[in-house]
């Protein structure tokens, strides 16, 4: 039975009206998520082979992880307005249809050329899967629910970097680089299934017109960026260059800010960053993920380039990180009840700040249980830091501005990812600039360096109040109001 085409009231939930959704609704959206996850880095360790196979330059494959990466960066702002004008459940199964068929083209492109072009596809799917997808669990479960459903949400984007890599890996070495693409066209079927039978089509009560320049303006100022800050880890321009693109985008996103003022609906609503929980969550927290997302790459080359480790035993211990997600999704309730939002993320920004720092003291004879148990504690407390700020995000939130909500978070998060890695990579050539040879010492210095970000995030956690995100956390302190 369809609910009506406004944001439902706390008792037209769908998983009040059937409690068996509150399993079946967050299991599609997760499935999604981590396909999309997945993607992102799953094809790292095929490189070489997918260079081989496609007749070009590994370094060139780089290009393949970036067209990515920046195809969800610029589409996920438009996919909050596409889900309030065509329905979520539309929009979510259309968009698992063309994240399947991306795959099944990447599969099957027989050039470096083709490969780019369908992963672009393949981005596009993902871009309008994630934000609709974080929509879908906002609308299906009420606000006392909220920290339950965005955990479903959280764990494929903590998993899929961890798992890519080792899948990929195992894909390639057993089978062929093409089923690091296919492994997703069973699952992409499956969920274009099960979303339209038990996904309800909400739609927005009053629907916006499209601000095409604004999303213009944000979409190329975001792909400018992130090709700047590839290129000043991998330069593939020159340096004069390099600096003229991140100018550029730079003019390009200060310009939309002000655009933004004199038009009634822009592409990203920046109105949003009023909301004191939802600017913490995002910004805050993301410039404490670009930290906390960094180690998942620097971690495998450190214990394959700097320690000698094979890439199965590599991939074996940093696999350890996931189970710390697992372990924290039925605690984070209990930590947000005791503690507040506050201060679990500022609490969980200093540890994982130290955590990051300590992977500088390992060795290439450091016995791997010790860095095995090191990574299970990481993982921990990097879930705990993830899960929370996503949550606080959207606490706070109007259901009437959800949808957009969804949409900027995605892109926040995203980027998060995106430059997390992207810095990694550009420290770690900054310090073995000299040398070119990345020695363990190269590994631990741009550990040092990175675990900086987190602790940069702790002024933006310091401006949360007691009461942000309470109907939440369900924390309550001497002289708040229940």
């Amino acid at each position: 039975m369809p609910i009506p085409d406004s944001a439902p009231k706390e008792d037209g939930f769908a998983t009040e009206r059937d409690p068996r959704l509150r399993i079946i609704i967050p299991m599609i959206v997760a499935v999604a998520f981590l396909m999309e996850q997945l993607d992102s880095t799953i094809i790292t360790t095929a490189i070489p082979d997918m260079a081989k196979s496609l007749d070009t330059t590994p370094l060139r494959m780089n290009l393949a992880v970036s067209m990515y990466i920046l195809t969800l960066a610029v589409f996920i702002p438009v996919s909050g307005w596409f889900a309030d004008r065509f329905g979520a459940r539309r929009i979510f199964a259309l968009a698992l249809f063309v994240f399947t068929l991306g795959s099944a083209l990447c599969g099957m492109a027989t050039s470096f050329e083709m490969l780019l072009v369908t992963r672009g596809i393949q981005g596009l799917g993902g871009a309008m899967m994630t934000p609709v997808g974080r929509l879908i669990l906002l609308r299906s479960f009420p606000r006392s629910q909220l920290v339950t459903a965005m955990t479903y949400m959280t764990l494929p984007a903590i998993l899929g970097p961890v798992i890519g890599p080792l899948l990929g890996g195992f894909l390639t070495t057993y089978a062929s680089w093409r089923w690091i693409f296919y492994v997703n066209l069973p699952f992409g079927f499956i969920g274009i299934l099960l979303a339209l039978r038990y996904v309800d089509d909400v739609r927005a009560e009053n629907q916006s017109r499209f601000d095409f320049r604004g999303f213009l303006m944000v979409g190329v100022g975001l792909a400018l960026m992130q090709y700047g800050i590839e290129n000043v880890g991998r330069p593939t321009i020159p340096p004069l260059a390099v600096v003229a693109v991140l100018v550029a985008a730079v003019l390009l996103l200060l310009g939309f800010t002000r655009y933004a003022r004199g038009v009634p609906s822009p592409a990203v609503d920046l109105t949003l960053f009023r909301i004191r929980s939802f600017w913490v969550g995002t910004l805050a927290g993301g410039l404490c993920r670009i930290g906390l997302n960094g180690v998942p790459f620097l971690l495998p080359l450190m214990l394959q380039v700097g320690f000698g480790v094979s890439p199965v035993t590599s991939g074996s211990l940093t696999f350890l990180s996931s189970f710390g997600a697992l372990l924290v999704r039925p605690a984070l309730s209990v930590l947000l009840r005791a503690f507040g939002f506050d201060r679990v993320l500022a609490g969980s920004a200093v540890l994982g700040a130290f955590m990051i720092a300590g992977f500088s003291f390992m060795e290439p004879d450091t016995p791997h249980w010790i860095i095995g148990a090191y990574i299970l504690v990481f993982g921990l407390i990097r879930s705990v830091q993830f899960m929370a700020s996503n949550t606080l995000s959207y606490a706070d939130t109007p259901a009437e501005k959800l949808s957009r909500a969804t949409s900027l978070g995605g892109v926040l998060q995203q980027l998060s990812v995106s430059f997390g890695v992207s810095i990694a990579a550009m420290l770690l050539g900054l310090v073995s600039i000299e040398s070119q040879i990345l020695t363990p010492a190269r590994f631990h210095e741009a550990f040092l360096l990175i675990a900086v970000f987190p602790l940069l995030s702790i002024p933006g956690f310091l401006f949360l109040r007691p009461e942000d995100g309470m109907q939440v956390s369900r924390h309550y302190r001497k002289g708040i109001k229940r």
